[in-house]
């Protein structure tokens, strides 16, 4: 069985307190991650980032009524990947997001990520980065779509929690959706 690891949208404007989009916490999970990818334990680190256009759907503008504020769009520096992930462990960086009229929340929307890992022999997934709530979630839920087994590592993980409880009940539709979470 062959194991990949996918580093969910370690991002400037995500993991950096003063990005656009800032998750609580961001920061302190860079070691865990580096230490992660660096273990040997991966045939593959693939680390996920958002590509947005600037007119994607999601933002709130003046013409859009998005959810987001505007964040990762392609181009600028917080659409990079956070300085503090080691980028000489990734092997694969994936962008997503890219289509204006898709959120873009899953690693596997449109980007080819299920035919990749089927490529290189992969069927074990551990899903680590931000948001807990958001992509890591829609990534899990269609990693086991894809068929793939699915471990969410906690430690590597931080949520946007809008909502009090977004991250637990996010959590709790994973187990149900039969991916683990330690």
């Amino acid at each position: 069985m062959s194991r990949a690891l996918i580093i969910v949208d370690y991002q400037n404007d995500f993991a950096a307190p003063d990005g656009a989009l800032s998750v609580a916490g961001g920061e302190a999970i860079a070691a865990h991650l580096n230490e992660l990818a660096a273990s040997g334990e991966f045939a593959l680190v693939v680390a996920t980032r958002d590509r947005h256009p600037p007119d994607h759907g999601s933002f709130v503008t003046a013409d859009s009524a998005g959810p987001w504020p505007v964040h990762c769009v392609a181009g600028t520096p917080g659409a990079e990947l956070h300085p503090a992930l080691e980028r000489e462990h990734v092997d694969i960086v994936l962008d997503k997001g890219t289509d204006p009229s898709t959120e873009g929340y899953s690693a596997f929307d449109g980007t080819g990520l299920g035919e990749l890992l089927r490529e290189r022999g992969v069927d074990d997934l551990l899903i680590t980065g931000l948001a807990t709530d958001y992509c890591v979630k829609h990534t899990a839920l269609d990693g086991r779509t894809e068929g793939f087994a699915v471990i969410v590592d906690l430690d590597g993980i931080r949520a946007v929690d809008l909502r009090v409880g977004d991250a637990d009940r996010a959590l709790d539709e994973l187990r149900a959706a039969g991916v683990r979470v330690n």
